[in-house]
C-alpha cells in the first residue's frame, strides 16, 4: 500500500521493517491489548518518532494476527497490561522460548491502560504536527479526525505504549525538559489487508446486532440482523461462522488468496456438482470445536457429551474426506484436505467406536466402556448382572440363622459401602439400642428399614470388593488411555477443524451466489472498477422489483463521479450498493451483478450519515468533519471513497464551501485520486461552476418522472444532472397536507426572487385599504382640545397595529 501525501502529516499506508535501517537506531516499542476475541494495538517507532495504531479488530484463540504483526514489524520492546486474558499470556510465553527472536517484555498495571488516561497522555503528548494557534479543547476533535477514538482496546495500548517511551525517554535520554516528540500519526495495517474504519462497517451494514426475539434471551441475547454477514452466512458449524466473521474483519487484497477461495466457489455454484455440495453441508453440520474438547481432554475435565461431539466431529472428517478425494484434486483446497486428513483420522474415528458404549453412558452419564475391550472390566460387570440372584440366595441363608422376629430379610449392594443385610424395623425397635443384634452391626436405618453388617456379608465385601467403584476405577483407566490417543493425533484433528472451517465458508458463499443469483468477479491489480447490472445485496431481498444499475470508476471513465438527485431517489443506496459489492469480492465472494471487474482497492473509507462519536463535546457535524478529514488524510489512488450529503448538518454556504474545497482537493491529486462516489444536493456546485474541470470528474444522477402532479422515481442511474430537489414533490409523496406544500412553494419562490414573505393571516390589499381608511378617518375627526382624549394610548392601540399590518 502506497503513501499519501498530506499537509496534516497524518496517512494510511502498509508499515514493513526496512533492513537497510542501523538497528541500534531503529527500535520499535509494540503495545498490545487484547479483550472478549478482539485486538488493539499501537507501535512507537524511534527511527522517526511515529505513533502507528491499528483500530480494534476480531483476533482468534491463537493470536494469528498478533503473530503476523510481530513476524512484520520485529518489535524490540512489547508491552501489556499486567491484567490480561491468558491467550496473550500464553502467547508471551511462547514467546520468550524462542531462541531467534526474544523482545523485552514489559508489563504495566492495568491502572496505565485506563481509557481516560490513555486519552489524557496523547492529549498532553509533544504533538509538533498540531497548529500552533491550537487550544486544548480543540485538541480532542482535531485528534478524532486522525485516530478513530472508538477504538478502546488501541486507545488503552496507545496509554502503554506513551508511558513506555515516555519513562524511557526513548530519543531523549539526556533531555528532561521536553515530551518523547510524536512527528506523524499513521494507521497500520498487515500487508494486503484492507483497511475498513468501524463506521464503513456500519454504514455499508455490514454487521448488524438486534435484540433476540425470544423472551427467554431479551435481556443478554443478540442476533444477527438484516445485514450483509447474515445474508452470506450460510454455514453449517460455528466454526466457519466464526471463520467467515474473521474474513469479513480482513478482506484481503491477497490475489493468491482470493483465487482459491474463488475457485471452491465456482466448483460448488455448478449445478452438476449439486449433490456434493449437500452431502459435505449434512457432513459440516456435525464438525464441533475441536480446541474447546482438545482443551477439556487435557485437564481430564471429559464429559459425555464431549466424546459424543468428538466423534461425531471425527466421523463426518472421514466422511468430508472421502467425498473431497473424489473431487478435482488441482483445486487447492481439495488437495490439502485429502492430504491433511490422514489415518490417524479414521483411527480416532475407529478407537472411539470400539471402546465407548454411548448408549449406555447416556443412560448413565459417564464414560462406560464396550464389552469385549477390558477383560477384567467385563467379568465385574457379569459378577454386578448376577448379583440380584446370587444375593437372593445368600437372603435366605441369611434368614435362617436371624432372629426368629424377622420374617423376611435381603441382602443389598450400595456402591462404596459394600454387602449389608436389610430388615424390616420391628414396633419394639424405638431407640439406637434397640436396634442391636447379637452378630450383627448396625450401620444405618432407612424407610423404617435396618441395615447391618453380618459375617457373611463382611466376606461379601472381601471377596468380591467394590464392583461398582472397581468399574468406574478401570473404565477411567481406559479414558484415560482414549484421551492419550486422542491427544497424540491432535495436530490432525486441528487440521480438520480449519480445513473444514474454510471448506463451510466457501460452500456458504456458493450456497447464497446461487440463491441470489450472483456472478464471479474479474480480480485485477489494476486501478479499475466496473459494476455492470449490479444490485444492493440487501434492498433487493426487501423489495420484488429492484432496478439494477452499472458503475465504472477509471482514469479513463471517470475516478470521480458526483450523483444528484431528489431525496429517496436512490442516491445513498447506489453508494450503498458499489460500497458491499467492492467488499463482497475482497473476502472471495461472488457479488450480485451481471459482470463484474474489481481491481483491489487498498481501502474503502465512507461518509454516509451522522453517528454518535465517543468524544464528548462533538457537535454532528464535526463528527462527519472528522470522517471526511479521515478519508481525505487517508485515501490513496487505490481507495474507495463514498460520501453522501456531506455539509448538510451546517450553514448552506458553509457546507457548499467545505465541499467544494474536498472535491477540488480530491481531483487536484490526479492520478492518485481515489475511486469517489459522492451524492449531494447542493445544486450550485454545478450551477455557479464551482467545480473545476478535470477528464476525472463525471456526473450523474437518477432519472425521475412525473404524471400530472406525481413524482415516479425510476432509480436508474445515467449521466447528467438534477436540476431541481423536487421538494414540493418530494412533500406530497411524504404525506404532507397539500395547502401545507402549496404555501411552502409560494414561500420558496418569493425567497427566490427577493419578495417580501407575508405571514398567511395577513389581510388581503383591500381589507387593509379599508382598515387604513377608517383609521385615517377617525383620527382626522379627533378632537384635540378635549381634555379627555388620551391620544398616547389611541396611537399604540389604534394606529400602530394597523401601521404593523401593513408594513
Amino acid at each position: 500500500m502506497s503513501e499519501s501525501s498530506v499537509s496534516q502529516e497524518v496517512e494510511f499506508r502498509d508499515v514493513s521493517v526496512d533492513g537497510d535501517d542501523d538497528e541500534e537506531s531503529h527500535e520499535i516499542f509494540l503495545s498490545v491489548f487484547v479483550q472478549q476475541s478482539h485486538i488493539g494495538l499501537s507501535y512507537y517507532d524511534n527511527s522517526d518518532c511515529t505513533l502507528h495504531f491499528m483500530p480494534d479488530t476480531m483476533e482468534n484463540s491463537e493470536l494469528q494476527l498478533l503473530d503476523r504483526v510481530i513476524q512484520e514489524l520485529s518489535p524490540a520492546v512489547i508491552i501489556t497490561s499486567a491484567k490480561q486474558e491468558n491467550s496473550l499470556t500464553q502467547f508471551i510465553e511462547k514467546l520468550e522460548l524462542n531462541p531467534d527472536y526474544r523482545p523485552e517484555v514489559v508489563i504495566f498495571p492495568s491502572a496505565n491502560f485506563g481509557l481516560e488516561l490513555s486519552k489524557q497522555r496523547l492529549l498532553t503528548a509533544q504533538l509538533p504536527f498540531l497548529p500552533p494557534s491550537i487550544t486544548e479543547s480543540e485538541k480532542i476533535p482535531y485528534l478524532s479526525s486522525c485516530i478513530p477514538l472508538n477504538s478502546v482496546l488501541m486507545v488503552r495500548s496507545i496509554g502503554g505504549l506513551l508511558k513506555c517511551v515516555e519513562r524511557r525517554r526513548v530519543g531523549l535520554e539526556l533531555d528532561d525538559t521536553v515530551g518523547v516528540p510524536i512527528f506523524q500519526i499513521l494507521a497500520y495495517t498487515l500487508k494486503d489487508i484492507v483497511y475498513i474504519d468501524r463506521d464503513t462497517y456500519s454504514a455499508l451494514q455490514i454487521f448488524k446486532s438486534e435484540l433476540h426475539p425470544s423472551v427467554y434471551k431479551l435481556q443478554s441475547g443478540e442476533k444477527e440482523g438484516m445485514s450483509l454477514y447474515g445474508v452470506l452466512n450460510c454455514c453449517r458449524s460455528r466454526s466457519g461462522s466464526l471463520l467467515l466473521r474473521h474474513w469479513f474483519h480482513r478482506p484481503t487484497r491477497d490475489l493468491n488468496v482470493l483465487e482459491r477461495r474463488q475457485e471452491v466457489i465456482r466448483f460448488f455454484t455448478s449445478p452438476r456438482n449439486f449433490s456434493e455440495l449437500k452431502t459435505l453441508q449434512s457432513c459440516l453440520r456435525n464438525i464441533k470445536s475441536i480446541s474447546t474438547l482438545l482443551q477439556r481432554m487435557s485437564l481430564s475435565n471429559t464429559k459425555v457429551i464431549d466424546w459424543q461431539s468428538l466423534y461425531k466431529t471425527v466421523y463426518s472428517g472421514v466422511c468430508i474426506m472421502d467425498t473431497v478425494r473424489s473431487l478435482p484434486q488441482n483445486i487447492q483446497l481439495f488437495s490439502e484436505i485429502s492430504g491433511n486428513f490422514t489415518d490417524d483420522l479414521f483411527y480416532i474415528a475407529t478407537y472411539i467406536s470400539k471402546v465407548v458404549d454411548f448408549e449406555a453412558s447416556i443412560a448413565e452419564n459417564r464414560f462406560i466402556v464396550r464389552q469385549n475391550i477390558n477383560p477384567v472390566i467385563d467379568e465385574k460387570k457379569r459378577r454386578m448382572m448376577g448379583l440380584p440372584d446370587f444375593l437372593t440366595d445368600v437372603a435366605h441363608a441369611e434368614l435362617e440363622n436371624l432372629d426368629p422376629r424377622f420374617a423376611t430379610c435381603s441382602v443389598i449392594y450400595l456402591p462404596l459401602i459394600g454387602f449389608l443385610l436389610s430388615v424390616p424395623r420391628l414396633p419394639t425397635m424405638l431407640d439406637k439400642q434397640s436396634y442391636e443384634i447379637d452378630g450383627l452391626d448396625f450401620v444405618f436405618l432407612s424407610e423404617d428399614r435396618l441395615h447391618y453388617r453380618s459375617a457373611r456379608t463382611k466376606e461379601l465385601d472381601n471377596m468380591l470388593g467394590d464392583l461398582h467403584c472397581d468399574i468406574i476405577d478401570l473404565e477411567m483407566a481406559v479414558m484415560r488411555d482414549l484421551q492419550a490417543a486422542v491427544l497424540q493425533r491432535s495436530g490432525c484433528l486441528y487440521n480438520v477443524m480449519n480445513l473444514c472451517a474454510e471448506l463451510d465458508c466457501l460452500i456458504a458463499l456458493a450456497q447464497a451466489s446461487q440463491d441470489h443469483s450472483y456472478c464471479c468477479p474479474t480480480l485485477t491489480p489494476n486501478h479499475r472498477l466496473a459494476l455492470i447490472e449490479s444490485r444492493h445485496p440487501l434492498l433487493e431481498l426487501c423489495t420484488p422489483v429492484f432496478v439494477s444499475n452499472t458503475y465504472i470508476s477509471s482514469e479513463t471513465d471517470g475516478k470521480v463521479k458526483m450523483i444528484t438527485g431528489p431525496n429517496s431517489s436512490g442516491k445513498s443506496i447506489y453508494l450503498k450498493q458499489v460500497g458491499l459489492i467492492v467488499f463482497m469480492a475482497l473476502i472471495g465472494s461472488d457479488v450480485p451483478a451481471k459482470e463484474a471487474e474489481i481491481g483491489l482497492v487498498d481501502a474503502i473509507f465512507t461518509r454516509m450519515q451522522s453517528r454518535e462519536s465517543v468524544s464528548v463535546g462533538l457537535s454532528t457535524f464535526m463528527i462527519d468533519l472528522n470522517q471526511m478529514a479521515h478519508s481525505l488524510n487517508n485515501s490513496t489512488g487505490n481507495s474507495l471513497v463514498l460520501v453522501d450529503e456531506f455539509g448538510k448538518g451546517t450553514n448552506t454556504v458553509d457546507g457548499l464551501s467545505l465541499l467544494t474545497a474536498c472535491f477540488s482537493h480530491w481531483l487536484r491529486r490526479g492520478s492518485e485520486c481515489p475511486h469517489l462516489l459522492l451524492a449531494t444536493n447542493f445544486h450550485s456546485l454545478i450551477q455557479l461552476g464551482l467545480l473545476p474541470d478535470s477528464p476525472l470528474l463525471s456526473l450523474l444522477t437518477l432519472e425521475t418522472a412525473i404524471e400530472g402532479e406525481e413524482l415516479v422515481f425510476l432509480y436508474q442511474v445515467r449521466n447528467g444532472i438534477c436540476q431541481s430537489s423536487c421538494a414540493a414533490n418530494i412533500a406530497t409523496l411524504a404525506g404532507v397536507p397539500p395547502a401545507m406544500v402549496k404555501r411552502g412553494v409560494e414561500v420558496s419562490e418569493l425567497y427566490r426572487t427577493g419578495s417580501t414573505i407575508r405571514k398567511m393571516d395577513s389581510p388581503s390589499a383591500d381589507e387593509q385599504y379599508s382598515r387604513c381608511a377608517e383609521v385615517v378617518e377617525k383620527f382626522l375627526s379627533l378632537d384635540l382640545d378635549d381634555p379627555e382624549l388620551d391620544l398616547d394610548a389611541y396611537l399604540k392601540g389604534e394606529v400602530l397595529p394597523t401601521l404593523e399590518e401593513v408594513l
